[in-house]
């Protein structure tokens, strides 16, 4: 299913008709008389063109499905756009809404103008208030306002889309020594499924972090992960005995320990404004990411902050896509809620990725501007990840030529508050 959002149109007048419809207006106090429909119509397309408001078509695989938009408020003496949105009957239950919304979402971040999003779903309209719940909106009580010939109630619902403010304690790693710290940093990626030799990153300090991936760089867990390589930094490590099945990041079915591994509690946060500069690789082999990740002392507390995940064959000549959000893995407490986020510019150059955790929420960011907000609670510690991944080629020969790819950090840092 492919969801797009178009600009509103004279043609879409008989969509509007079919959205008026007695079953589609359930919790809006009824339909609108024909002339209403009309005189919304000639609005839509009006504001588009003062740069009040903007209402779009939602299409599903080409066909029209329902209407979004955003338009100029004031909520609580600040500037913000409200929003809301319809979904054609045979179209309802499929996810179609909240793809439109994680749409809109990217219209209005282009737009840049205002950085508050509100939406006001009637208290009686459980789908639109779940969906405001999962895309991050926090919810501020209620309000009751005359509507359509009576009252409606709402829900009053706030997404905060400001800039990143960074403040508080600062923690930093400039990796401006000649070699890393062993208070923070481990040198190897999930040695337990493997060893700490084959798992050794290959690095260089200095001005700033460089993690490399050589011709003669060996898989380094074959047994498990096929021919992938890696050259990556983390900030803790726990695993249990050999031959157990206790152990940090378990990717797949199966795993077992195969070395025996001291316990190190480095780096670890727990809440805060976690960020990092670094620069992409353009190859369609190359991956790399920034992941805090659970320490998982209790199994339970695997969940990651995908703070920026960049795969080389995502770039492009004008920008290219970044992951960012968070993955359950083994965290029952956890759904996956990730997103590709276009990012316009050269991202191989360095780049600002961030996440502001807090108890309640994680609002992400690129640039310092806000691209996304999970509403979900990760209370434990985390261990930050650094990864440069070379994946196996699609044709199966591994292009050596392009080697080494060299992965870049300039910083990362922890605020507390």
């Amino acid at each position: 299913m492919t969801v797009t959002l178009t600009r509103w149109s004279d043609g879409d007048l008989g969509l509007l008709e079919r959205m008026n419809a007695p079953e589609m207006t359930v919790h809006l106090g009824g339909p609108e008389t024909a002339d209403e429909v009309r005189d919304r119509h000639a609005r839509y397309l009006r504001l588009w063109e003062s740069d009040e408001a903007r209402t779009y078509r939602i299409d599903v695989d080409g066909e029209p499905a329902g209407g979004i938009g955003y338009w100029a408020v004031e909520h609580d003496a600040r500037p913000a756009w409200e929003t809301g949105w319809s979904v054609l009957p045979e179209h309802q239950g499929r996810g179609v809404a909240g793809a439109a919304l994680r749409a809109l979402l990217a219209e209005i971040r282009a737009d840049g103008r205002r950085d508050l999003l509100v939406a006001y779903p009637g208290i009686d309209n459980p789908a639109s208030n779940a969906l405001c719940a999962r895309a991050g909106f926090v919810a501020q009580g209620e309000g009751t306002e005359p509507w359509r010939g009576g009252e409606l109630t709402f829900r009053i619902w706030a997404l905060d889309m400001a800039p990143l403010q960074p403040g508080g304690d600062l923690e930093e790693e400039r990796f401006g020594a000649e070699s890393l710290d062993p208070e923070r940093w481990w040198p190897h990626y999930l040695p337990h499924w493997s060893s700490r030799e084959a798992t050794m990153a290959r690095w260089k300090t200095g001005d700033r972090l460089e993690l490399r991936i050589d011709p003669d760089t060996p898989p380094w867990a074959p047994e498990w992960d096929g021919d992938v390589r890696v050259s990556h930094l983390q900030t803790g490590q726990f695993s249990g005995p050999v031959g157990s099945s206790t152990g940090q990041h378990r990717f797949r079915d199966g795993l077992v320990v195969r070395e025996e591994q001291p316990e190190h509690r480095l780096w670890l946060p727990h809440y805060g404004i976690i960020e990092t500069r670094m620069s992409a690789i353009r190859h369609s082999d190359a991956m790399v990411a920034f992941w805090p990740i659970g320490f998982e002392d209790r199994p339970d507390d695997s969940g990651e902050i995908c703070i920026a995940e960049v795969f080389g064959r995502d770039l492009d000549d004008d920008g290219g896509w970044v992951t960012v959000g968070v993955k359950a893995h083994h965290d029952p407490r956890l759904r996956d809620e990730v997103e590709r986020i276009r990012v316009t510019g050269d991202l191989t150059q360095p780049h600002d990725y961030a996440v502001e955790w807090t108890p309640e929420h994680l609002r992400f960011f690129i640039d310092g501007r806000w691209v996304k907000t999970v509403a979900q609670r990760i209370d434990y510690p985390v261990q930050l990840m650094l990864d440069v991944f070379e994946l196996p080629a699609a044709g199966g020969a591994r292009g050596t030529a392009a080697l080494p790819h060299r992965f870049r950090v300039e910083h990362v840092r922890v605020r507390t508050r």
